[in-house]
């Protein structure tokens, strides 16, 4: 019986003995993980199934200190995952916001005519706004003119039962950029020069955005009934620049106009529409919206308000939308005249309110089915900035050691985010900054947004190692925190050219001297004695520090203010001193101020220079 027993159990035993083999077996499997080009060792840990301690620990016996937070580059990822036998490849980089935009093909048979969608470009003086205000006014039916507003930079305009949108483009040089959003967001481009003054350097300019947008030029010779015109003399100047009017046997449009005299302006819409009819534009306005946000600005009675210009679909009120990294549903909507509409089609500009947050100008906008997906976009449009940014934080920077950097060949680039009460003033700043670049270094603005500096635009600057410049707006309170917590140079101004001249001088290592306030001493007044020519002396107790010869002096009483400026003189009994020191007496007197009393409270200061 012993002996069956002690079979059974050998018997029993034969399985568990194989399984170790099985073990192996598998353990001779290669294993393949996805790495991207920089991780972190927690993350590589995560991916390879192990604990980040167990791989700091072997990492250590080799003589290498890291930490779970420390970043590495693939090829040192590699190098770790081969020693616990796992293969690594690298992750492609999948552009989640151009995959979020991505749509399919649409049914032509869904599609329906749009209006034309025109900008209006060229240099500043030729006569834009007059041309479309002549435009406006020609075809406005009668008792409306009162609501026409160019407040939303678009406006609708009807001829022969057919509808144009145009678009409002400033002419500014340093509005360049919008400019061009203007052209990438239009079918149609209007180029006005005047028939008096020709090509000029804007106009060049005009040329090529529309050129690189692909969009079909009109041009309009403005001014006709000036003296001095020569519309030759245009078509001329244009033709060196591959716009060859339709007379001299080239394929570009040239209507003479007059804004003054509202001569041609009928012919120029003719042509728009005639244009149109040629591109077959489409659309289909039975699916969820999406446009480009033309302008936008920080309302303080209505909160973030955004022109756009609903390219497909139909906008409707109360629908979910996402508009780069804001998002919401639109509360309310205003078309060009100013009347409050519900729906707005293909080629419509309305006014919108809603949205969490002031977007950027040129951002694309789109509707959604839930406000949750709405969200979701914006997230994601956040999340991918973010990281984008992440990749090229490498150092600190201030304004005050910019110079040394650039000399020591440590900086190639100056980021800088740009915050201001308007988006206009946005624009201006950003093209102005943009022109500073040089050989030794390029200056990019990886932002630019309406309202407060928030403490997001702090982290933003944190991560991208980069300067925020404000502009007529302040720092909130936690912004002001982080940026202290984060070293984070932050810098107001009210005025674009000082911040341009600022940033010129640290490049050049001319930055001027930063002065502050240093409190050297305060005293007691406790008698007052009147001197002839000099006025009022406060005789004074020193109570702490000391008081000095040229210093300046707050006087309170009561616990408020009553003065602030220059200390006039400084005695010891009759005498002129430098210095008089804590638990002695003094005479004082104040330049322009004779009204001192007994117990009055004098804080003495001195500007001293901030060490760079």
């Amino acid at each position: 019986m012993a002996e069956e027993v002690r079979m059974a159990r050998r018997d029993f035993s034969k399985p568990t003995l194989e399984k170790p083999k099985k073990k192996e077996e598998k353990k001779e499997e290669i294993k393949i993980i996805q790495v991207p080009e920089a991780i972190t060792i927690g993350e590589l840990a995560e991916k390879m199934k192990m604990t980040a301690s167990t791989l700091i620990k072997k990492l250590f016996l080799e003589g290498k200190m890291v930490t779970v937070n420390t970043e590495i580059d693939f090829d040192s990822a590699e190098e770790i995952a081969l020693g616990y036998d796992i293969m690594c490849e690298k992750e492609e980089k999948v552009d989640m916001i151009e995959e979020l935009l991505k749509e399919d093909e649409e049914d032509e048979s869904l599609m329906v005519k749009r209006p034309p969608v025109v900008c209006v470009m060229g240099h500043v003086d030729h006569g834009k706004t007059s041309l479309l205000d002549a435009i406006r006014e020609t075809n406005v039916i009668s008792g409306e003119a009162g609501g026409i507003t160019q407040h939303i930079g678009a406006s609708v305009v009807k001829i022969n039962d057919q509808t144009i949108t145009f678009l409002d483009t400033p002419g500014h040089e340093a509005f360049t950029s919008m400019r061009m959003r203007g052209a990438q967001s239009t079918d149609i481009a209007i180029l006005v020069v005047a028939a008096d003054d020709g090509v000029m350097p804007q106009t060049v300019e005009a040329i090529n955005h529309a050129k690189a947008a692909g969009i079909e030029i009109i041009v309009a010779i403005n001014k006709i009934d000036k003296p001095g015109a020569n519309i030759e003399r245009v078509k001329q100047g244009l033709a060196e620049h591959e716009l060859l009017a339709s007379d001299w046997g080239g394929d570009v449009e040239m209507v003479p106009v007059s804004a003054h005299t509202r001569e041609g302006i009928d012919d120029l819409l003719e042509m728009v529409l005639l244009q149109a009819d040629v591109l077959e534009l489409k659309a289909n306005p039975n699916r969820q919206a999406r446009g480009i946000v033309i302008e936008a600005k920080l309302d303080k009675g209505k909160g973030p308000v955004a022109t756009v210009l609903v390219q497909k679909g139909t906008l409707k009120v109360g629908a979910h939308i996402a508009a780069g990294a804001n998002h919401g549903k639109v509360r309310a909507m205003t078309d060009d005249k100013g009347n409050r509409i519900k729906t707005a089609g293909p080629s419509t500009p309305v006014e919108i309110l809603g949205l969490s947050g002031v977007p950027n100008a040129g951002e694309v906008f789109v509707s959604t089915e839930t406000a949750s997906e709405a969200k979701d976009f914006a997230n994601t449009f956040v999340e991918d900035s973010k990281a984008k940014l992440m990749e090229s934080n490498k150092f600190r920077i201030s304004l005050d050691d910019l110079n040394s950097q650039i000399e020591a060949g440590e900086l190639k680039e100056l980021n800088i985010i740009v915050k201001a009460d308007v988006q206009g003033s946005v624009e201006a700043v950003k093209q102005s900054l943009l022109k500073l670049s040089n050989d030794e270094v390029e200056v990019k603005i990886i932002h630019g947004g309406v309202g407060a500096i928030n403490e997001s635009d702090v982290i933003l600057a944190s991560t991208s190692n980069a300067i925020i410049l404000g502009f007529n707006v302040k720092p909130d309170t936690q912004a002001e925190i982080t940026a202290n917590n984060e070293n984070v140079d932050l810098r107001l101004y009210s005025v674009i050219y000082n911040a341009i001249e600022d940033i010129e001088r640290a490049m050049k290592g001319m930055l001027e001297p930063i002065y502050e306030e240093k409190v050297i001493g305060h005293a007691e007044i406790r008698q007052i004695f009147k001197a002839s020519g000099v006025g009022n002396i406060g005789g004074s107790y020193v109570l702490d520090g000391f008081m000095q010869r040229g210093c300046s002096a707050r006087i309170t009483r009561d616990g408020k203010q009553i003065f602030e400026g220059p200390v006039a003189s400084l005695k010891r009994y009759k005498d002129d001193v430098k210095e008089v020191k804590a638990g002695y007496e003094c005479g004082l007197v104040f330049e322009g101020f004779n009204e001192i009393a007994e117990l009055d409270q004098v804080e003495a200061y001195i500007m001293v220079e901030v060490p760079r």
